[in-house]
């Protein structure tokens, strides 16, 4: 867990988590923005940056239970949740298991780039052949930049990682059920193939507690491109002060 930024004294914890192949570092320029009122952490999945010596988790339920562990209970201040793509299944199901603890459950989950469980049979599994066609599906997504595909040396290092991120979502069912109360909000773009915005409707039906969607102009990673205007809607949907 990386703290992107130190606020002892935020109104709030927000806990990000990144897409398949991302690092910790993705969550950085929304940290900076929503300091010094909101306590921004950021998850580092193994495998990557300074946890590049473990190797990569490959198994999104038991990826859930370490990260909920290690978060535990929220303190004396309200907690929130925001995940894109693979980070928005993740921190579902981190949601899901903190709710099973007393007073564990967060205020707000936000998922962003992801369809949800109940369409995910109108999409095709993607199971690379080789290599090569995972580079290739990343270059057409654009989360990852074209100078560190291009590098062979950058690109040893981030194989590993998009091959056990891929491999988690490959064998991946989601804890069913309306296992929530919280309220739950989807995001996705226009023009994102992933999570197309007939798809991100569903999400409603795992919470009890309010839900809602918004729609960016853009595609899969709208955020980089729409930074304040996601920064924006994300503060006004972010609990203040416990209860």
């Amino acid at each position: 867990m990386n703290r992107a930024y130190t606020g002892a004294d935020a109104d709030c914890e927000l806990v990000c988590f990144p897409h398949a192949g991302g690092s910790a570092g993705y969550w950085r320029g929304l940290a900076l923005d929503l300091a010094p009122d909101v306590d921004v952490l950021a998850v580092q999945y193994p495998g990557r940056l300074d946890r590049l010596n473990e190797a990569p988790v490959e198994d999104l339920h038991l990826l859930a239970d370490l990260v909920a562990e290690v978060l535990g209970p929220p303190g004396n201040r309200p907690r929130a949740l925001l995940g894109h793509s693979m980070g928005a299944s993740l921190a579902y199901e981190v949601a899901v298991r903190l709710a099973r603890l007393p007073g564990g459950e967060p205020q707000l989950l936000v998922l962003s780039g992801r369809r949800a469980p109940s369409a995910a049979h109108r999409r095709q599994r993607f199971r690379p052949r080789d290599d090569a066609e995972l580079v290739d599906r990343m270059r057409g997504l654009g989360g990852t930049q074209a100078v560190l595909l291009d590098d062979p040396e950058m690109l040893e290092l981030i194989l590993p990682v998009l091959r056990g991120d891929y491999r988690a979502l490959e064998t991946y069912e989601d804890t069913a059920g309306r296992l929530l109360t919280c309220p739950v909000v989807a995001l996705t773009g226009d023009r994102d193939p992933e999570a197309p915005v007939e798809d991100i409707q569903g999400w409603r039906d795992h919470t009890s507690g309010d839900f809602r969607t918004h729609v960016f102009g853009g595609g899969h990673f709208y955020l980089n491109d729409r930074a304040g205007e996601v920064t924006e809607l994300v503060r006004g949907l972010l609990p203040t002060h416990a209860g």
